[in-house]
């Protein structure tokens, strides 16, 4: 399988986007039961602080360095280039594949106005993607019962690929606990849903390159978004010079 190289707690697999793109299209044409996780800061933080969501992660088929910050620390903690595989990048690439080979898709989580606005555009965009089905589950927490039918809707419905965009981290929590019961590769895409959709611009292509996607979110919900980046970049950026230190004293010391 792919290399996997520790960022502060978390394991994120080394491999290109292509090499990404490749092994989630033989997953999901193949209906092998699998998640993959699109790692940013925010999902490290919480990894970090939480050891049974961080086991959650590292037991995922795939985890990738969604924000440009984690990329950056595969270099800096193992001296990898590692490339940036966003989700919001990842689903129409994704979409794109699957187009090609008349393949089916499955979207959970969301609003049903953001699913009806993002069906609408797949069918105009991705016209051989087929669109196995759609859900949008209630934000309280589900019984069995529920669940267990939102499943079998899922798996009747012959979807190579489920898209779950539900939020860090109730997307990855929901993926590891069902991914074994669901005949798909299962994709937490998160906020990818209302962009891929139109609702929401995505931010221009000089603040991805400069790490500086979260700052265009900050302006666009403050109140919400400030609490959450004040804390969570703070942690990070201390977490990893915190690892870089000890990285070159390990180097002077000889020690591993």
């Amino acid at each position: 399988m792919f290399e996997k190289l520790r960022v502060i707690s978390l394991s994120v697999h080394r491999l290109s986007f292509l090499q990404c793109i490749d092994q989630v299209m033989e997953w999901g044409l193949q209906h092998t039961p699998s998640y993959v996780c699109f790692a940013n800061v925010h999902m490290t933080i919480e990894a970090h602080k939480d050891p049974a969501f961080l086991e959650q992660l590292n037991n995922a088929s795939l985890v990738v360095a969604d924000g440009k910050p984690v990329a950056l620390a595969c270099r800096l903690l193992h001296g990898q280039k590692q490339e940036r595989i966003s989700g919001m990048d990842f689903m129409p690439r994704i979409l794109e594949a699957a187009d090609s080979r008349k393949a089916s898709i499955f979207l959970y989580g969301s609003t049903p106005q953001v699913l009806d606005a993002l069906k609408k555009k797949i069918a105009t965009t991705y016209p051989d993607v087929i669109v196995a089905g759609s859900i949008s589950p209630p934000f309280r927490p589900l019984d069995d019962e529920e669940l267990q039918a939102y499943i079998d809707t899922i798996n009747q419905s012959g979807a190579h690929f489920v898209f779950v965009s539900l939020g860090c981290p109730k997307q990855e929590k929901w993926m590891a606990v069902n991914h074994n019961k669901i005949n798909s590769v299962l994709l937490g895409v998160g906020g990818a849903f209302p962009v891929e959709a139109n609702i929401y611009p995505r931010s221009p292509k000089w603040m991805q390159d400069w790490a500086l996607e979260w700052f265009y979110r900050l302006i666009q919900e403050p109140r919400r978004m400030f609490p959450r980046y004040l804390y969570t970049n703070t942690y990070f950026i201390a977490l990893l010079i915190k690892a870089v230190f000890k990285k070159l004293f390990n180097g002077i010391t000889g020690k591993t």
